[in-house]
């Protein structure tokens, strides 16, 4: 069953705007993360796998984008995602010479740098508009997973929803479109905090959205607090049931960038249904041609950030 004919998904998105399929090559380029170096603490997100990505982070950018075309063959054109780590944490000119690496190279139709809300100074969107001024695909992909401050501290987030609302509107002013990440079933979270955070970041108008269950994955402190049976992350049922209704929430005009995730046995802890790729996402899709699509429950005016203000 396909997603997209019930989800505006990126894939919908990207055919619709470049008229084939694009598709995303994951990069890690080194970063750190001010939750990780001292700045702000040490160890990271308890739910985050501190030492994912580290084989990746010295390869050159070239190098990296040629093993994941090796990867696909599916696609002529790819966005660049700049995934691992917060990947707006540097010197802007540092970062500049990051992108543009990436964007050199002719198949390379954009950008997905992948950051915290209280590391995108002014700067860094500045530059990140100046390509999309030159017809690159952006987004600024903000990692939330939830709205609500207690959640956030109990995960070790180290910034407040506070300081997710102000990327976001400086993002807005800029014109660079915003995609948020979202986790269901974070520790002392219900389901009416995942949908109450939907509606708070839907407020702030952005453009796209990121779903996934909590995960627990070796390296995390997640991991220590789940073999003592403290934490459990949701079944498939409950995350699909969850998941289905906040996309049916959703305008149609946002676009989801991913409705689940998956992760691979040894790292992958739990859930066992997230090994799989797409068990999820047909569940989601199954329920969504029953239920509605995509904003099937609201019909409320939209506009998402990066458009320009109506006049």
């Amino acid at each position: 069953m396909q997603l997209d004919r019930h989800v505006h998904t990126l894939g919908r998105h990207l055919r619709e705007r470049f008229g084939e399929r694009v598709h995303k090559l994951a990069l890690a380029a080194g970063f750190t993360c001010p939750n990780r170096d001292g700045t702000l603490g040490r160890g990271g997100c308890t739910f985050c796998n501190v030492r994912a990505f580290s084989d990746a982070s010295t390869r050159p950018i070239a190098e990296q984008l040629a093993g994941g075309r090796a990867r696909t063959d599916r696609a002529r054109r790819y966005l660049a995602y700049f995934q691992a780590y917060t990947s707006t944490y540097g010197e802007v000119e540092t970062l500049r010479g990051l992108y543009e690496a990436a964007l050199d190279q002719a198949d390379i139709v954009g950008l997905c740098v992948g950051t915290r809300p209280d590391c995108v100074p002014d700067a860094v969107l500045a530059l990140l508009a100046g390509y999309r001024a030159r017809g690159y695909e952006v987004w600024l992909e903000l990692g939330l997973q939830s709205a609500f401050d207690d959640t956030l501290a109990r995960v070790n987030r180290g910034h407040g929803f506070a300081a997710y609302a102000d990327a976001v509107a400086r993002a807005h002013g800029h014109g660079v479109p915003v995609c948020t990440h979202l986790i269901v079933g974070l520790p002392g979270e219900a389901p009416e905090r995942s949908l109450a955070t939907l509606d708070r970041v839907l407020g702030l108008g952005v453009a796209g959205l990121k779903l996934h269950p909590l995960m627990i994955v070796r390296g995390s402190r997640l991991a220590a607090a789940w073999r003592r049976g403290e934490v459990a992350p949701p079944t498939a049922d409950a995350y699909t049931e969850v998941a289905t209704e906040m996309i049916r929430r959703t305008p149609a005009e946002v676009v989801y960038h991913r409705v689940s995730a998956t992760a691979n046995a040894p790292t992958l802890l739990a859930p066992t249904w997230c090994a799989g790729r797409f068990e999820a996402i047909h569940a989601i899709a199954g329920r969504l041609a029953a239920a509605g699509g995509q904003g099937s429950l609201t019909d409320r005016p939209y506009r998402c950030a990066g458009e320009p203000a109506p006049h």
